[in-house]
């Protein structure tokens, strides 16, 4: 019993401690809340008065900020409006002065208008005045014809009728002696006029020669590469021949060999051929039938390329296919030594320049130029002469009646029937007989060049001597400490009269001799 009094006061006590510890800590908590509060209340206060003052003096320094940026505004405000009153000012000086343009311009404008109103009143007094004369006038006349009519028995029909007659049969008297005299004047003027359009179209047409031969020759990087091409017992060699047609020469020359035949399509298959086995180092019969096939094949398709070329340079419109790989033939094709390609080329040029002195059509001309040796292009020998033929062809690949014509007469086969066929006649002529330009004339004319020089050398002071224009002029450059102004005169003329007397030429030689003086001194 007293154990379990012992508990419940034991008990009662912890309850009663806990009790009284509770009251106490409620007072004291009491006591630290009031003072957090107090403290609080005065950081509140603090904060209150710094953030007034701050904010005092942000309010300060925006206001400053503001009255900154009213002043800049304003300022940029005046000077707008500044420049807006300077142009309007100008604007209004502009206007007044135009004002005062435009016043004295309708001040002179009305005193025209008077002036002109003066005028008219004018001519149209003097139109009244004429008119009343030439009432008049037209009265007299016809009292003067009646008078005639009365006095000579005949109308004025008939009289007017007699006159006419008689001024016709004068004015035909005088046509006849004009037309005498004129045709008289022609034939006297029209050869050297005609010489005169050739010598003019050759100086402005300058080809270089054209001399084709019957060898090409084949350069090798060494000798080894011969034996290759000769192959065992000479089979490369003769395969290449029996594909090509081309007779092939190997010899004791260096590094080359030779190609020989007279067909230079042919000639230059075989050439072609040969570079691309020597390149390729496969040769053997088989392959050599392969590549001169595509060789033919390539040059089929250069001839076609040659003939477009040919016809866009000379200006050349719608010829026929056909004839376009006709033309591109031409370049593997020669006669007596001249390239056929190049003698058309130049034989149209000649064509276009003097169709046009003459005021022909200059490219129907060159045309018929470039067309006219077109029969000499067939692999097969013809009966035909080649001026036919290729009017056959031309015909039949649709080409005018005027350029055939010129190409079946440019050697007279047939008659000619336009101004363009003696024109192709005389251009082919000019064209063939060019100094230098056919085989059998080269060494003469080399031979004739060198003959001019060595005149020239033969004189003293004599420096240096060129035989220049194909011939037609010798320019002779003398030392001019040995020959004076009036030596050099007299040396042109001894030069000429040399080559007058002792060389034989067609046409005439220029003597030009020029001295020079050079002064020549070294600034060191």
């Amino acid at each position: 019993m007293d154990t379990t009094n012992t508990i419940v006061f034991i008990i009662v006590a912890v309850l009663l401690g806990l009790a009284i510890g509770f009251a106490i800590a409620k007072v004291l908590e009491k006591k630290n809340a009031s003072r957090i509060v107090q403290r609080a209340k005065k950081s509140a206060g603090t904060i209150l008065r710094e953030a007034k003052t701050e904010a005092e003096s942000i309010k300060k320094d925006k206001i400053l900020q503001a009255k900154e940026k009213f002043i800049e505004l304003k300022s940029e405000h005046e000077k707008v409006i500044l420049g807006r009153d300077k142009k309007i000012g100008d604007a209004e000086k502009r206007i007044r002065d135009k004002e005062s343009i435009l016043s004295s311009e309708l001040a002179k404008n009305k005193n025209l208008n008077k002036d002109l109103e003066d005028k008219i009143q004018d001519y149209s007094d003097r139109n009244e005045y004429l008119e009343k004369k030439q009432s008049e006038i037209d009265k007299l006349q016809a009292s003067k014809v009646m008078q005639l009519e009365v006095i000579s028995g005949l109308s004025a029909e008939e009289a007017k009728e007699q006159l006419t007659e008689s001024l016709r049969d004068t004015a035909k008297a005088d046509a006849m002696a004009l037309i005498q005299d004129t045709i008289e004047e022609a034939k006297l003027t029209a050869q050297q006029e005609a010489k005169k359009i050739i010598i003019t179209t050759i100086q402005r047409i300058g080809t270089e020669e054209a001399i084709e031969n019957c060898v090409s020759v084949f350069n090798l990087e060494s000798d080894d590469v011969k034996g290759r091409i000769i192959g065992r017992e000479g089979r490369n060699i003769r395969a290449i021949e029996a594909a090509t047609g081309v007779e092939i020469i190997v010899d004791d020359t260096p590094e080359a060999i030779i190609l020989s035949c007279f067909d230079t399509v042919r000639r230059e298959i075989a050439r072609l051929s040969l570079h691309k086995l020597v390149t390729d180092g496969r040769i053997h019969p088989a392959r050599i039938e392969e590549v001169v096939k595509k060789t033919k094949k390539q040059i089929d398709e250069e001839i076609i390329d040659i003939g477009k070329r040919t016809v866009i340079d000379l200006g050349i419109h719608g010829l026929n296919p056909e004839l376009i790989k006709i033309v591109g033939r031409m370049k593997y094709r020669s006669s007596y030594g001249q390239n056929l390609l190049q003698h058309s080329r130049e034989v149209a040029k000649l064509c276009g320049v003097m169709a046009s002195e003459l005021g022909l059509n200059p490219k129907l001309a060159k045309r018929a130029g470039l067309l006219h040796d077109i029969g000499k292009v067939p692999d097969t020998e013809t009966e035909m002469p080649h001026a036919l033929l290729g009017m056959q062809w031309a015909e039949k690949y649709g080409e005018k009646p005027e350029v055939c014509n010129a190409i079946g007469a440019h050697h007279d086969e047939i008659e000619m029937t336009s101004l363009l066929s003696p024109l192709v006649q005389v251009c082919d002529a000019i064209s063939g007989a060019r100094p230098g330009a056919r085989r059998q004339i080269l060494d003469s004319y080399i031979q004739r060049l060198k003959d001019l020089e060595e005149i020239a050398f033969g004189f003293g002071g004599v420096k240096k001597a060129y035989a220049i224009q194909a011939g037609r002029e010798l320019r002779v450059i003398v030392e001019s400490e040995r020959v004076t102004d009036e030596k050099a005169a007299n040396l042109s003329f001894e030069i000429s009269q040399k080559i007058q007397t002792d060389m034989t030429y067609p046409g005439q030689v220029k003597v030009t001799v020029i001295r020079e003086t050079r002064a020549v001194n070294i600034a060191k």
